[in-house]
Formats: structure tokens, sequence, C-alpha cells
């Protein structure tokens, strides 16, 4: 045995190291400089964390360099625009400000989870057709038939994405502003409100009430009209009995 694990060949590290076996690596013990055994304290290992899926998803739809003038100078910043969403009803847009992009996306993905708001869907569609105005944003939506798929532009297409809403037509008829053009998609969203709660629209229950009631109509006009014809051939025949009594 000992012959065979002498021949054993060597396994060499791509930096040309050789590798230590796992017996060997499982007995060492790390030391610093002055010899001493150095303890791990239960350090975690980062590398083998799962987060597990997401709740809500993220898109950061505009990254803008700000500056504003200061007695100094001028002081250079951030601003994010940020939308999230979860795939179904549920979406909410941030915008933030921060010294570096991180902390702007932070700042503004917050928001954005703070804001969200629940909306009324139609199957894979909104429920009816909005038009609404923020500031110089003027913002067009309707509904599409299956299969049409998301005609919209940049922005209003990167928020219905994150929503359930998979086919939509839709039209920036004012200013281009992303900030502006967002937060109008999220109000024709909020205005969406389901075909039961619609005005002066009738259930399937109640529509067939008012189709009874009409036949009945129809069938009670029918009948006075055919008592109207009788009277009249019924009027016939005396009219011409008197005609021939005073003839004679």
């Amino acid at each position: 045995m000992a012959e065979t694990e002498k021949k054993a060949p060597r396994v060499i590290n791509k930096s040309g190291t050789l590798k230590m076996e796992d017996k060997i690596a499982a007995t060492k013990q790390t030391r610093d400089i002055s010899g001493r055994r150095m303890e791990r304290r239960n350090r975690r290992d980062r590398r083998g964390v799962d987060a597990g899926p997401k709740e809500f998803d993220e898109i950061t739809i505009a990254v803008d360099r700000v500056s504003r003038t200061v007695a100094g100078g001028r002081r250079m910043r951030f601003k994010a625009l940020v939308a999230v969403g979860n795939r179904k009803n549920k979406v909410g847009v941030g915008v933030a400000k921060g010294n570096d992009v991180t902390t702007a996306v932070a700042k503004a993905t917050r928001k954005a989870k703070k804001s969200m708001i629940t909306f009324a869907m139609n199957g894979e569609t909104i429920c009816h057709e909005t038009r609404t105005k923020v500031t110089g944003a003027d913002v067009l939506m309707k509904p599409a038939a299956p299969g049409t798929g998301i005609i919209a532009g940049g922005t209003v297409r990167s928020i219905v994405g994150l929503t359930g809403v998979k086919n939509l037509i839709s039209k920036s008829l004012g200013s281009s502003n992303k900030v502006n053009v967002a937060y109008a998609v999220i109000e024709a969203l909020s205005q969406q409100t389901p075909r039961k709660e619609w005005t002066g629209v009738k259930t399937t229950e109640k529509a067939e009430k008012p189709a009874a009631k009409a036949e009945a109509k129809k069938s009670a006009a029918k009948k006075p009209a055919a008592k109207k014809v009788a009277a009249k051939t019924a009027a016939k025949p005396a009219a011409k009995k008197s005609a021939k009594k005073e003839d004679k």
C-alpha cells in the first residue's frame, strides 16, 4: 500500500503549486507571523448563503448626474429612478439622490417599496382606457386583446413589465421626462376600476329582467291591436244593415 501511495501522481494547481490533500488540510492549523495559532471565531461562509427567491423585482430606469451650486462651488450628486413590482398587481416607483450611484439606487428602492399600489386587472390587460397627466407628461393607456403584447415606450414598458399586464397599448403624448412619465403610469394604474364597479353597467341577472319586461310589453301591445281589428269587422255589418233600413 505504501508503494502505491508513493507512486500516486501529484495534483498541481494552475499556479504551479502542489494541491494539499484533504486529510492534511483538515488537520492543518493557520498561524500568524509569531507562530501563534489563529482562531476562526465561527466566521460565516458568505459564498454558500442562499438568499432565496425575491418577493419583488427591481429595475433601475434611469440614473442622472445632478449638481447644486453652493458657496464653495458645485455639489455633484446622482439621482436614480427605480421601479419595483411583484409581477402581479402591485407596483411602485421611487426617486432619490445620493453621493454615489449605489446609495441613490438603494434609497430609491426603499421609497418605491413604501409607495407601492395595488391595481385592478382584467385577465392579462387593464380594465379600461385611461389618460393621465402629471405636470408635462401625458400618457394614454388602452387595453389590448390577448397576444398583442406591450406596445409602449421605454419608461412605460419598464414599469408595466414588472406587473402581470401582458397586453397593453400605450402612447406618450406630452413630455418625455422619465420621472413624470413614471408617475403618470402609476396614477393611470391606480385609476383602474373593475367592470363590476362601473356606473350604468348591469349584470347578467339584472339584464334578463328588462328583457322579460320588454317581451311582455310587446305581447300586451299586440292584444289591443287584435281587439281593434275585431271591433272594425263587427262594425261593418252593422253599418250595412242601417243603410238598408234607410233605403226601405
